[in-house]
């Protein structure tokens, strides 16, 4: 299959996925965290390592985590040629940029992840779970791209956050 026909997929996907969702009514009671539903309809499939709808309540404070790579404090590339490694510096990069709002990854409810090889998903989700909450875990969008804005760059992660307020 060509890259062109699993980006096609992918954004057909979750197309597909959001409008789907928006007119579900029969969704299943939603689990709450901190008052933040995770709801997966039953007209909808079951997911995988994320929840088709998180609904977020209007208190508290939204944090919008722009795309972390694998650069260590220092601006050093982590991991050339190894999706692994920057997957797992990418990780700790999101948690770094939380924990400075006092956040955690128990607040994010979306994620976008960038890659330029989807083959690499298996090592992704290693590092992922290591982080993510798997019993509620973000919305999230899977993206293949021919590449990112630097060289040696393999994954590339953005992030939302919501903080209820105390």
């Amino acid at each position: 299959m060509s890259r062109r026909s699993i980006v096609s997929f992918f954004c057909a996907f979750t197309m597909l996925t959001f409008a789907t969702t928006a007119f579900a009514k029969d969704a299943a009671p939603a689990p709450s965290v901190n008052g933040v539903r995770f709801i997966n309809p039953s007209t909808l499939s079951a997911p995988t390592g994320y929840t088709h709808v998180v609904e977020v309540p209007a208190a508290g404070k939204t944090l919008y985590i722009s795309g972390q790579v694998a650069f260590n404090a220092k601006g050093e590339l982590v991991g050339p040629n190894d999706f692994a490694a920057q997957a797992e510096q990418v990780f700790a990069n999101l948690d770094a940029a939380l924990k400075s709002a006092n956040a955690t990854f128990a607040n994010v409810v979306r994620l976008t992840i960038y890659v330029t090889d989807v083959s690499q998903l298996k090592a992704l989700r290693a590092a992922r779970d290591k982080y993510v909450d798997l019993k509620h875990p973000p919305a999230s969008t899977l993206v293949e791209v021919s590449k990112l804005s630097r060289d040696g760059l393999l994954l590339e992660i953005e992030a939302i956050a919501v903080v209820p307020a105390p």
